[in-house]
């Protein structure tokens, strides 16, 4: 695996719930600044990963997460990107919350667990910014 160039982004996020049928929280899409915002139907959920202070209202919410980012934009060629940060992670104990864009990779861990997180990924010869 190449040496990946990770940013942890500020603050905390979080990770909701709504029915699958629940109106888009379009003030999302435009409160949040330069924040990531990830809005994502099936047909059993509406899943969204927001700064914490965002989260919907009557929304099943798990907070607490911080989010590291992947500097790109990474090519589709690539491959085992996500593989290797979450066997990185999961080797120290780690759990994860995965996402992609069309650009970049995107991986939130625990606020408790971030310096762990931080540290097994330097170790795996990442650089990692922001922590």
């Amino acid at each position: 695996m190449r040496r990946l160039a990770i940013d942890v982004q500020p603050g905390e996020y979080a990770v909701a719930r709504l029915d699958a049928k629940a109106p888009l929280p379009a003030q999302l899409l435009d409160g949040a600044g330069d924040a990531l915002v990830s809005l994502t139907r099936t047909g059993a959920e509406l899943s969204v990963v927001c700064p914490a202070g965002l989260a919907p209202a009557g929304a099943e919410v798990e907070r607490n997460w911080r989010l590291l980012t992947v500097r790109g934009p990474l090519a589709f060629t690539l491959t085992g990107i996500i593989a290797a940060l979450a066997n990185e992670l999961a080797a120290a104990g780690v759990a994860l919350f995965t996402m992609s864009t069309f650009d970049t990779d995107h991986v939130l861990v625990r606020n408790d667990d971030l310096h762990r997180a931080v540290t097994a990924l330097r170790t795996a010869g990442h650089e990692v910014y922001g922590a």
